[in-house]
């Protein structure tokens, strides 16, 4: 089976962002039963309006900040920050002097079924080669330089 990659960001979002927003670009990453991955990019002044919906959501700040109301409180948020969206709780997003990028996270199963995809459920990985674990090494990384830093030491220049 082939990796799928999903390319977001600068040249890939759509320019008007979802429903009910101002000022937001986004793209849906990926969408099924399941839940929906979104990126939302917020130029200055860009605001999703208040609303609810049945589904349990986090919105993933990642460059940037903003402000985040969620029904009575209301925070600043900054990358690095994860803010939970209860399901059926109005809440909202907005920026007002910075841009801000986060993605949004939304889980169409019960609250309940969270911890489990969040934990996730491991399984056994084929062992063709008889591999124990703790054997073997890594590979020595070959760091080409160039220009006047190529013969110090540490990270290529």
């Amino acid at each position: 089976m082939p990796i799928e990659v999903v390319r977001f960001g600068v040249g890939h979002r759509r320019p008007q962002g979802p429903a009910g927003t101002m000022g937001i670009e986004g793209r849906v990453i990926h969408s099924d039963a399941r839940g929906v991955i979104a990126e939302l990019a917020f130029a200055r002044g860009g605001a999703i309006a208040p609303h609810s919906n049945p589904n349990v959501t986090w919105l993933v700040v990642i460059e940037g900040g903003g402000w985040v109301q969620v029904g009575d409180e209301r925070i600043r948020v900054q990358a690095g920050d994860a803010v939970l969206w209860p399901a059926d709780i109005d809440h909202w997003a907005w920026t007002e002097h910075t841009a801000m990028r986060a993605l949004v996270v939304e889980f169409a199963e019960a609250a309940a079924a969270v911890p489990a995809v969040v934990e996730g459920v491991t399984r056994a990985l084929p062992n063709p080669g008889g591999v124990s674990r703790g054997e073997g090494q890594l590979r020595p990384r070959r760091i080409q330089r160039h220009g006047p830093s190529a013969n110090l030491e540490g990270e290529p220049s």
